[in-house]
């Protein structure tokens, strides 16, 4: 199968429309189409963001899971309400890998160290219209004593965590209490490779 690339697309003007915590470009541009010839001129905005790490903090010898739970913007019109359980999640700064980004968010948010770090996917969050790409991990932990309240007070950080254990966590994510997609994604993953990281990591 032969794929359209980067040398299909032709960028016609862009301009930056927005400048805050968020940045907004608007874009004129063509692609190719399928059928060899290319499309009209288009106008799109494209919101950006840094790359992102999210991390599933699992304890094989527990056989638990944390979560954390803080309040985000846009849930704001959820009927139930706008605090998310998720996983630990951070922006990636310039002069930063992932690994490390997933170990500091860790910390920061849990309160937790990685013991080993697994990755399990890296994708584009919303394609449609904002370029930001994750790297998904899970992350050995002991959670024997993890809880409380954490994050950074400079960044206006009020996050608590939830340790659940692994059939507690599975309930949560089938009955619809985890609505957020890289939260499912990876406990999907996990489900999948549970009895593989427990005979891993034991």
């Amino acid at each position: 199968m032969t794929r359209l690339g980067i040398g299909d697309l032709e960028i016609v003007a862009r301009e930056r429309a927005y400048d805050g915590f968020f940045k907004l470009d608007k874009l004129q541009l063509r692609h190719r189409k399928f059928a060899g010839d290319w499309s009209a001129t288009l106008t799109r905005e494209l919101v950006l963001r840094h790359e992102a790490v999210g991390v599933l903090l699992y304890d094989p010898q527990l056989d638990a899971i944390a979560l954390v739970e803080q309040f985000r913007t846009g849930a704001i019109e959820n009927k139930n309400s706008p605090w998310i359980l998720e996983l630990v999640a951070g922006l990636i700064d310039r002069d930063e890998t992932p690994p490390v980004v997933a170990a500091r968010e860790t910390q920061e948010e849990a309160n937790c160290s990685v013991l080993a770090l697994e990755p399990i996917y890296d994708f584009f969050m919303s394609p449609g219209g904002s370029n930001e790409y994750l790297h998904l991990f899970c992350a050995r932990c002991d959670l024997q004593n993890a809880g409380g309240v954490h994050g950074l007070p400079e960044e206006h950080e009020d996050i608590r965590v939830h340790v659940f254990p692994y059939a507690d966590a599975i309930a949560l994510l089938q009955n619809g209490a985890v609505n957020n997609a890289i939260t499912i994604i990876a406990l999907q993953w996990l489900q999948l490779q549970r009895a593989r990281l427990r005979e891993q990591w034991r």
